[in-house]
């Protein structure tokens, strides 16, 4: 896997997360990774917007950001569950040369992102911020590398 991006509905807030996040991040790049996060705005509804509208104009800012190549896979509550080990074969066999991996925003991704996406991921049925799932799927990678390259981390 050559380029892992983390493409994410507003930037996030909380500072002691961001360090936390980063901190995979740079441990990620170690491993020969191309590690980044990118960042679309977050429609706020204030009233004026329905849910379901704020969902579609997100989708729509997080589909142009996406690239023609690669997998996209879509973190979901009602998407797949894994354990560390699968999360690790799953990442392996995603191996294409980039890989998106894409969060929504507090009300969750549009149903044409998820129809997009070559998969769905859950962390879990549990509803979370989404700087938390950023964050969440970062050490999971990082886990899931050191897995696959045998690293002491996992254990």
């Amino acid at each position: 896997m050559t380029r892992i991006r983390q493409l994410v509905v507003g930037k996030p807030r909380n500072s002691r997360i961001v360090a936390l996040h980063d901190d995979y991040a740079t441990r990620i790049r170690r491993l020969g990774v191309r590690y980044e996060t990118s960042w679309v705005a977050e429609v706020r509804p204030n009233g004026r917007y329905s849910d379901e509208h704020v969902r579609e104009r997100e989708g729509k800012s997080l589909l142009a950001s996406l690239e023609d190549r690669g997998a996209v896979i879509a973190l979901d509550r009602t998407g797949q569950l894994f354990d560390s080990e699968t999360l690790a074969e799953r990442l392996e066999r995603w191996g294409t040369r980039t890989l998106d991996l894409v969060i929504g925003g507090p009300l969750g991704l549009h149903r044409d992102l998820l129809e997009r996406a070559d998969h769905r991921w859950s962390l879990s049925p549990l509803t979370f911020p989404h700087e938390l799932v950023s964050l969440l799927v970062a050490e999971q990678i990082y886990r899931a590398l050191g897995i696959l390259r045998g690293l002491p981390y996992h254990k």
